[in-house]
């Protein structure tokens, strides 16, 4: 006990004197995530631009054009014709176009049915959604309204215009995230695959400063007391900037959230645990700071695209489904959602935890690998005391 108090007092005072380290878990992760939130700010995109191609000119395609002008999500741009319109969508100046086309108030006049083209970049997966639904929902209210005039005009009661335009209506009622808000949308998860990068660096950092110039360990004390010192040292470190990230989501920005957040603590306890294994299992393999903070990166950093929460994951290919798998924060963000979206409570919770079960098997790997290292540590120093007593009696000897 009094050793491994030692090592944690070892393990600080390296970290008060290292400005890398300190940076990493003082102020690197709170403007990270202030910025991250600043960004997703607006809570909901507001006037992208959208080209606008007028080939009728006619009353009804001014009209249509006005009503997306008066969408808070569109803002519109008159072009003169469609290759100048996909030009500038090609270089990201608008994410739609909307073509109406010639003749579209006379056809709808006389009763045929016109197309109007509406296109959107599908590169920009939410923005393109957004934008597919908000023009959809904007022209054909303006449609509905010349449709309205047209039944009227037919000889159709007033009483009845309703049921003539749309038989059958539907209700979509959103149960979480009414308001479309980005951020109780994808800013937990950005902050989590944020905040599991920064541990990943964090801890690394930390096991990289266990190396002598060889890549080896020191033969003074076992590697796991060190170890051990370490996961006591930065676990609540850790848990300080996820508690921040709840309180800043939760508390301060007031988001909606059905469960409690204690749930939650203890779900990053446990996600921070493995991605300690995680880490582990690379430093042992490859016993060298820059390749591990490299492969850190590689394996940690698509972390937010492997969660589900804008992409479903049964439509992942199977290797991406496996990939997930390694990543502790994709089986955290399935508490995340039944905590905050659904309020479960934790029995359902313990339940997910036990996705985690895979990382056990990293145990006895590491165990294996621990003692290969201390092994060769052992060796290396016994060489090393060796060759200076050898060469003393051979100096003796020529003496």
């Amino acid at each position: 006990m009094n050793s491994l108090v030692a090592l944690i007092r070892r393990e600080l005072h390296a970290l008060w004197h290292s400005p890398w380290q300190l940076a990493l878990i003082s102020y690197i992760p709170i403007l990270s995530i202030l910025c991250l939130w600043w960004l997703f700010s607006a809570g909901l995109p507001r006037q992208l631009p959208v080209a606008v191609v007028d080939s009728d000119h006619s009353q009804l395609s001014r009209m249509l054009t006005r009503n997306l002008q008066a969408n808070p999500v569109v803002a519109p741009q008159n072009f003169v014709d469609l290759a100048s319109a996909v030009t500038a969508m090609r270089q990201a100046e608008v994410y739609g176009i909307v073509v109406l086309p010639y003749g579209l108030q006379r056809d709808l006049i006389t009763g045929h049915s016109p197309v109007i083209d509406v296109r959107y970049n599908s590169q920009f997966l939410l923005v393109g959604k957004l934008l597919s639904s908000q023009i959809q929902l904007t022209l054909g209210s303006g449609l509905l309204e010349l449709a309205g005039v047209k039944q009227l005009l037919q000889g159709v009661p007033k009483s009845q215009l309703k049921l003539h335009l749309s038989p059958v209506t539907s209700q979509t009622t959103a149960l979480f995230n009414r308001n479309n808000n980005y951020v109780g949308f994808l800013v937990p998860p950005v902050l989590v695959a944020l905040w599991q990068l920064l541990a990943m660096l964090t801890f690394s950092n930390s096991l990289s400063r266990e190396l002598n110039s060889q890549g080896s360990f020191a033969a003074d004390s076992g590697i796991w007391p060190r170890v051990w010192a370490k996961i006591a040292v930065f676990t609540p470190i850790m848990l300080l900037h996820g508690g921040f990230i709840l309180a800043l989501l939760y508390q301060y920005l007031a988001l909606p959230v059905a469960g409690s957040l204690g749930l939650l603590i203890l779900a990053q306890l446990v996600m921070l645990l493995a991605v300690w294994l995680l880490v582990l299992l690379v430093f042992f393999i490859m016993r060298d700071s820059a390749r591990m903070a490299s492969f850190g990166t590689a394996l940690f950093a698509p972390a937010f695209a492997f969660m589900g929460i804008t992409f479903p994951v049964h439509e992942m290919p199977l290797l991406a489904q496996w990939w997930r798998l390694i990543m502790p924060s994709s089986h955290y963000v399935d508490s995340h959602v039944g905590i905050v979206s659904y309020g479960v409570g934790w029995e359902t919770i313990a339940i997910q935890l036990t996705s985690y079960w895979g990382f056990l098997f990293i145990i006895p790997v590491l165990l294996l690998l621990s003692r290969r290292i201390e092994n060769a540590a052992k060796t290396e120093s016994y060489e090393q005391v060796s060759e200076p007593h050898l060469a003393s009696k051979n100096s003796g000897a020529d003496l």
